[in-house]
């Protein structure tokens, strides 16, 4: 006996009519007709009277029916059950960064999200800004941690949170001439040789440099393409030449790089969070929300402490 077996014989008993009964199963006649006998076989009893199409149950068969309803009954309740486990599994939510290039609220709204959704799997990505935005534009990443390049067009077809601003500095080798220096021109930056990033791997970084210079006579001669930050770092720690870096790269290589300020200032980098622009997974925008919720505490804290500043002085 199989649940099907019962299912139609229910749906026989209800309609009271083998060919009506039929076209609500979507089964042809005859083989309603024998799923029906078989039962009985197997039962050994009557469960119908037949008169042409049209059927009556028999004592045996008003007993059964509600028999076989109650099974059915529990058979749903069963599988909606299990369906309602399965959609509170752990779900899997996918955010890229970069570990060079990450916001310092990055780890608090890690927290905050975890707190808010334990149920999510975070599976985090560490990448190149470029590969993250080209992930987040072809769906294959619902957010991202980014900083915006100079470019038009950078946050075409993405929402974003800008979380902080990075400064744009010059990381020299510890004993260049310049680590003396508390601060250096952009002019006398532009003379020294530059190690720089592979432009087709990075071309963000490129255009950095070419804003950072674009108002300078001399432009810098690159000494050394490297194909990662650490390589990067690690020539300019050698002496191959300077690079450009953000100021939190001396949190990062402090003690292997001496990181300056710039004269004039070069305009900040953005920095936060970003999603491809439509609607998101009811885990990426709670993860959006912590991130705004993040922001806004933070903020109050800054007016806070400079209301603080201010009445102290």
């Amino acid at each position: 006996m199989e649940l099907r077996h019962l299912r139609y014989f229910v749906g026989v008993a209800e309609a009271e009519n083998v060919s009506r009964a039929a076209l609500k199963l979507h089964i042809s006649q005859p083989a309603l007709s024998r799923q029906v006998r078989d039962l009985e076989e197997e039962l050994g009893l009557a469960l119908l009277k037949r008169a042409g199409k049209s059927v009556r149950l028999t004592q045996a068969g008003r007993v059964f029916l509600n028999e076989a309803r109650a099974v059915l009954q529990r058979t749903d309740e069963a599988l909606r059950h299990v369906r309602s486990a399965e959609d509170q599994r752990r779900i899997d939510l996918d955010v890229g960064y970069s570990s060079w290039g990450i916001d310092r609220l990055f780890h608090i709204i890690l927290r905050s999200f975890n707190c808010a959704m334990p149920n999510v799997q975070l599976r985090l990505h560490d990448r190149r800004v470029e590969d993250n935005v080209d992930a987040l534009l072809a769906g294959k990443l619902e957010l991202a941690f980014i900083f915006v390049a100079p470019k038009p067009g950078a946050l075409r077809g993405l929402r974003f949170i800008e979380l902080s601003r990075e400064h744009i500095r010059l990381a020299v080798p510890p004993k260049h001439p310049f680590a003396r220096r508390r601060a250096v021109s952009i002019e006398d930056a532009a003379r020294e040789p530059f190690v720089v990033l592979v432009p087709e791997e990075y071309p963000d970084y490129h255009f950095f440099i070419d804003e950072v210079f674009a108002s300078t006579k001399t432009k810098p001669t690159v000494a050394a393409k490297l194909d990662s930050v650490a390589g990067l770092i690690s020539a300019v720690e050698g002496g191959v030449g300077v690079g450009l870096a953000g100021d939190r790269f001396g949190h990062l290589f402090g003690q292997r790089v001496k990181i300056l300020p710039l004269t004039p200032e070069p305009r900040l980098i953005p920095i936060g969070l970003a999603a491809r622009k439509g609607p998101l997974s009811p885990a990426a925008e709670k993860f959006w929300q912590c991130a705004q919720g993040v922001l806004s505490i933070q903020n109050r804290g800054n007016e806070s402490d400079a209301l603080s500043g201010k009445k102290a002085a």
